[in-house]
């Protein structure tokens, strides 16, 4: 866990260093932290170490040379002598006169060292160095994170899209600035990052550029307009979706570069209207998105050379639902395509497609099947497939 700078004030997009630095650029690697030994060494802590690593190897040298035991039978008496644990073991040899002395030196001079060694890690560990390490080792992991979403926002709405993510198994990291909601999160076992989403270092540590989603699911528009700024200007092609609490702030939103803007009265509204006209259609929904199939759209090229192998084929000829066992539930055909007069920048969907249905460059095809399914389909597709997005059920 990560703790966060403060949030930057409106009139001045900067922001405070809080209690992280900022991350070193790409030249400046080499000023990353030292490890557990290495801070020892800078903090005066080796001297302690090397001094108990003496004090051993001399008293397992000075039971051997004055009772003749072997290298084994040393070690367990500096063992046993320097934890204090005594002389409880049956098969302990009596000493002699030289090994009296040799465990009084190793009493005397081993308590003095291990005190001093305990010191010096406390303090470590008061210094706040462990935690250092901590908050490196979770920067590690988040570098490593690829083709994942990014949740900005644990509140109601971010629990059940982070809820529904972990049960499709995506990989999901949560940005939250509120503690509580970060150890709820992390009572879940999700990966969180403490920090504020609003700010580019945040975005670029989450991993904007390697992942595949970032949701903007903040309580205000405010927050979820600068989030959307943030990540539209680091990554231009990051597929974005924003909360949107009016009409207003939806708009401002999509201006902003969110692909896509939800907002949860109007979708809630909608959904309670659907249970009520096609409570059988919603019913499958909901079995739909706790199952292993999914809705994915499949965009054709626009390239015609790409497309001669699939272009002016009706879906009977090309059988891609039997080779591959994918449905195609509905097919949208780009404006060009329509001979309507008077509707030139409309589209059509044309749900149910027949197999009389040909297929054509810019179609955009929904397909529902399970992740094999719809991999051998766009494996049918081959070169005339410009790209792949997965629809939520």
């Amino acid at each position: 866990m990560i703790p966060a700078g403060r949030r930057p004030q409106p009139q001045k997009r900067q922001p405070s260093r809080g209690r992280l630095q900022r991350r070193p650029q790409p030249h400046k690697r080499s000023n990353r932290g030292p490890g557990l030994a290495k801070a020892l060494l800078q903090r005066g802590g080796a001297t302690p170490l090397l001094l108990l690593l003496g004090v051993v190897n001399a008293g397992a040298a000075g039971y051997r040379a004055t009772e003749g035991w072997d290298w084994g039978d040393c070690y367990w008496m500096v063992l046993i002598t320097l934890s204090t644990m005594g002389f409880s073991d049956p098969a302990t040899k009596v000493l002699s006169g030289g090994g009296r002395i040799v465990t009084t030196l190793l009493l005397v001079g081993g308590l003095v060292v291990v005190q001093q060694t305990l010191q010096k890690l406390l303090e470590l560990t008061n210094t706040g160095y462990f935690q250092i390490l901590r908050d490196r080792r979770t920067r590690e992991q988040l570098r490593r994170m690829h083709n994942h979403v990014i949740l900005c926002g644990y509140g109601r709405i971010g629990r059940e899209i982070a809820e529904q993510l972990s049960a499709e198994e995506v990989p999901l990291l949560v940005v939250e600035m509120d503690s509580e909601r970060v150890a709820e999160a992390q009572q879940r076992g999700l990966r969180v990052l403490l920090a504020d989403a609003t700010l580019d270092e945040t975005l670029q540590e989450a991993g904007i550029h390697q992942c595949r989603a970032l949701v903007a699911a903040l309580p205000n528009n405010a927050a979820n307009l600068y989030v959307t700024l943030s990540a539209r200007g680091l990554a231009p092609h990051c597929r974005l979706i924003a909360r949107a609490d009016s009409e207003e702030a939806d708009r401002k939103l999509r201006l902003a570069g969110a692909d896509q803007v939800v907002s949860p009265y109007v979708a809630g509204g909608r959904t309670m209207a659907a249970t009520a006209l096609r409570p059988l259609a919603v019913t499958f929904m909901e079995l739909l998105a706790g199952s292993d199939c999914e809705v994915e759209e499949f965009q054709l090229s626009l390239n015609p050379d790409q497309l001669s192998h699939l272009s002016g084929h009706s879906l009977a000829e090309l059988q891609l639902g039997r080779r591959s066992g994918a449905l195609v539930l509905a097919i949208r055909t780009p404006p060009s395509q329509l001979g309507a007069p008077g509707s030139p920048g409309e589209s059509e969907l044309i749900a149910n497609p027949g197999g009389s249905e040909r297929l054509a460059p810019g179609q955009l095809l929904v397909v529902l099947g399970s992740k094999q399914q719809l991999n051998r389909f766009a494996e049918l597709l081959g070169p005339g497939l410009a790209s792949v997005e997965v629809m939520s059920a």
